[in-house]
């Protein structure tokens, strides 16, 4: 009966459509999600198979400058360090070994590779990447800056099953109250369409629909209000809707094609095309709400709770990859052939990255971050590096 109870609660969740999920196919790399979300799934659920491997099999371990990886590893243990398996090596992290040799016996010393086999056997995954977006905007709306950035509403509801249900811990409602009735909380284009509903919760205002919508996607970014001051904002909550790519809407209209639904090719397509624009991003019901970050963080927050470090932090999916892991990472610079091989931390997740070689490389602010994070689409490998006692899923479950 617990279990029929359960796949029960599933089945109104999916009919609520706060449980969607979808595969990741290419065109949807032209949009990542950087905030963070919870699967909604019965775990241990693991879509990978991790394989031991040898240092010498980390394509370019010997060449990478590991200091920077090693920095961003110190901030995953501010998340780790009270889990059993991670309290050792994040206690041996808080001391600075000298050098780069000293860091790489480090973690040959206190680690082991597995390679991430996807479930039907491949090798190799999709690798984009993000950036943390710079807008102009306000404290109070004009006819300049007339888009909103929302913080979370009171009445969107966040149902957590786990207390009944252990083995659901993961698996979490959005929604909210009609009557007695929980029912989806309002989709993109109710929210479009009717604003008013949520009068006073609009915490900036910004002069770029399109800029609004690639925050919503990148999860985080930084604001440039009209009296000079930046403020760094940051994902609060989400209303419970799949991700959709408008990237691939455009392209199965006719309206770009693939090589163009880019970042910067949808951008362009929408200055072209302002009296479509509202349709289109209509197409993606997911709707973000953000939160103001304090101004001395060093990097946006992922889904690991910890700030994020530009060129070495990853979103992943958590059903194949730990977070707060190091990973190797072994793919190619965006729109080439040069070789991109370097420690990254899995440390954020995001609505489009799904499956068991994954990744969403995240390269930090500025429009080179920007550049680089719209154009990348690369093939790519990818080793997670355990603490010694770790036991290695052997079986993957789709």
């Amino acid at each position: 009966m617990k279990y029929q109870s359960c796949f029960s609660i599933i089945l109104l969740l999916t009919l609520l459509a706060a449980c969607s999920r979808e595969t990741t196919a290419p065109p949807e790399a032209i949009e990542q999600s950087a905030k963070p979300e919870v699967s909604v799934q019965e775990e241990p659920q693991r879509i990978s198979i991790h394989v031991p491997a040898q240092w010498s099999d980390l394509t370019g371990w010997l060449e990478d400058d590991l200091r920077p990886a090693w920095q961003a590893f110190q901030q995953s243990c501010h998340a780790l360090k009270k889990q059993p398996l991670w309290q050792g090596i994040c206690a041996a992290a808080l001391v600075e070994p000298a050098d780069n040799g000293n860091l790489r016996n480090f973690f040959e010393n206190n680690f082991t590779p597995y390679q991430i086999i996807s479930s039907d056997g491949g090798k190799e995954g999709l690798v984009t990447g993000y950036y943390e977006p710079l807008l102009h905007g306000s404290r109070q709306p004009s006819e300049r800056y007339r888009f909103p950035l929302y913080a979370a509403p009171d009445e969107l509801l966040v149902i957590d099953f786990g207390a009944l249900y252990p083995e659901l811990k993961d698996l979490r409602l959005r929604g909210r109250l009609d009557g007695r009735k929980v029912v989806p909380y309002y989709s993109r284009a109710e929210i479009m369409d009717n604003p008013a509903m949520l009068n006073g919760y609009e915490l900036l205002w910004v002069d770029d629909e399109v800029e609004l919508f690639f925050l919503q996607i990148q999860g985080s970014g930084r604001i440039q209000l009209d009296t000079g001051e930046i403020v760094k904002i940051g994902f609060a909550d989400q209303n419970g809707y799949p991700y959709n790519s408008i990237g691939r809407v455009l392209v199965q209209q006719g309206e770009l094609s693939l090589d163009k639904a880019s970042m910067q090719g949808i951008k362009q397509w929408g200055q072209q095309n302002p009296d479509k624009l509202p349709a289109l991003l209509q197409q993606n019901a997911r709707y973000v709400f953000f939160r103001e970050l304090p101004s001395d963080l060093t990097g946006p927050i992922g889904a690991l709770g910890v700030p994020l470090t530009a060129g070495r932090s990853i979103a992943i999916d958590p059903r194949s990859i730990p977070q707060g892991a190091p990973v190797f990472l072994a793919t190619t610079w965006p729109n080439s052939s040069k070789p991109l091989n370097r420690l990254m931390v899995a440390q954020d997740t995001g609505g489009a990255i799904k499956g068991g070689i994954r990744a969403d490389f995240f390269w930090g602010y500025g429009p080179e971050a920007a550049n680089q994070a719209g154009k990348m689409k690369q093939q790519g490998k990818m080793w997670v590096l355990m603490p010694l006692g770790y036991t290695a899923p052997q079986l993957a479950q789709q």
